[in-house]
């Protein structure tokens, strides 16, 4: 944890947020480098050093700006893409081509193409129709591509629905039907076009319990065994997701080696007992490497007593920066920066600026006595804040910071007036 008071005042990274507020304007995206470096450092030494032919795989879709895709890329991480843009993204930075991975429900023809062209290092197909595409855009180019299957395990997790991936009944992978999966991994063992390399699963995101990743480990190693004794075929690679939960008030972040550990044990397991050499292992966090990491920073403006009620405290953000609280319910917390050592006398609800009556972003906290001008942080919004930014109210989208050891770096400007309107024509 990168954050700290001194002087009555919050400091992220050695920065002092009140200052840095005044230094950008609000809203503001910060970031801390040495706690992305921190959660990176960790999977070194608990994944990859741990164990031999492992990779990380950094799920961009929770943050991707260059300097973070530079940033993946020095750690020694690759970097999994969900859309044609965190492609491009990647392309951009210079991220080597072998150290991205592609997944996604309904990849077009552009995007894949764009994957091929690149020579990337994994497409992980995820419909019945994809792998006829690839293969038809391989002929074309006369080029290979590697490819994995995304299976629905059919294990239920224990999150929000809306981010509960691994069931049965979902947008989300091919289902484990023999008749459904089967006939796919035949063509993709037969195609001249495509190099198969295995299975992937992702069984949904903030989770705190590794039993529905251990349920689909199980699944997916019995998937590996049919294909065996099918096709005499070894499967060169499982990917077996992320989705490890994090802190964002209260909860108790477990440590990756709980999900890590006792997941490698069954596949080591497997493969020492088959007397067979274990494919790479692969793994996609997310929101575990970026979430706690950020903190968005707002100015108070109206303040409204309803007596007998409650006292509503309005920022210049609000669901256009952080839609999860009006998409998920998420929870936050989040202190008064120039405040932070005050009493909490005041319970209060944060609601944002946009015509929306579901624009809130805390419910209810406690808090300083808030003023108009005050700084106001809200803590752990570092994965799907930024990405999941709109123009809604015709709201500007906030620029971001990175702050490492007393120092700070703009990584993506502030959106202008004129950016958000550059495309339209009158």
């Amino acid at each position: 944890m990168y954050r700290e008071v001194k002087d009555g005042k919050l400091f992220f990274d050695g920065v002092d947020m009140t200052e840095l507020s005044k230094k950008y304007g609000t809203p503001l995206y910060v970031y801390s480098e040495n706690d992305i470096i921190s959660r990176f450092e960790d999977l070194k030494k608990n994944f990859v050093e741990k164990y031999e032919r492992v990779r990380v795989a950094y799920a961009a879709k929770a943050f991707f700006p260059l300097a973070m895709a530079k940033l993946v890329d020095e750690c020694g991480m690759c970097v999994d893409v969900v859309s044609g843009g965190e492609l491009y993204t990647a392309i951009k930075a210079g991220f080597p081509a072998e150290k991205i991975e592609f997944n996604g429900n309904n990849k077009s023809i552009k995007e894949l193409e764009m994957a091929v062209d690149y020579e990337i290092g994994r497409i992980i197909v995820d419909s019945l129709q994809e792998l006829a595409s690839i293969e038809k855009i391989c002929k074309e180019k006369g080029k290979v591509a590697k490819i994995l299957f995304r299976v629905t395990p059919g294990v239920k997790s224990d999150s929000h629905d809306y981010i509960v991936t691994g069931k049965k009944d979902s947008k989300f992978g091919i289902p484990l039907d023999d008749e459904v999966i089967m006939p796919q991994i035949k063509a993709a063992i037969d195609s001249e076009y495509i190099d198969f390399y295995g299975i992937h699963f992702h069984v949904g995101s903030q989770l705190f319990d590794n039993g529905s990743h251990l349920q689909a480990t199980d699944i997916i190693l019995a998937l590996v065994e049919k294909i065996k004794n099918n096709f005499g075929y070894d499967v060169k690679e499982l990917n077996v997701g992320g989705g490890f939960g994090v802190t964002y008030v209260d909860e108790h972040r477990q440590p990756y080696t709980y999900f890590l550990d006792p997941i490698m044990e069954k596949i080591e397991n497997y493969y020492t007992e088959k007397g067979v050499k274990r494919p790479n292992v692969v793994i996609e966090p997310g929101r575990s490497i970026i979430a706690e990491a950020g903190l968005t920073l707002y100015t108070i403006g109206s303040i409204k007593q309803i007596p007998g009620i409650r006292k509503y405290v309005s920022v210049d953000g609000g669901m256009t920066d952080n839609i999860r609280p009006a998409l998920y319910e998420a929870v936050y917390t989040g202190v008064i920066t120039n405040k932070a050592d005050q009493p909490k006398t005041e319970t209060v609800r944060i609601c944002g600026k946009c015509c929306e009556s579901g624009d809130i972003l805390i419910r209810d906290i406690d808090i300083a006595e808030p003023e108009a001008g005050d700084t106001f942080a809200i803590f752990s919004t570092g994965a799907y804040g930024y990405t999941m930014a709109s123009n809604y109210n015709k709201n500007t989208i906030p620029g971001v910071v990175f702050v490492k050891d007393g120092q700070d770096r703009v990584v993506v400007k502030a959106q202008t007036y004129d950016d958000m309107i550059a495309n339209e024509i009158l």
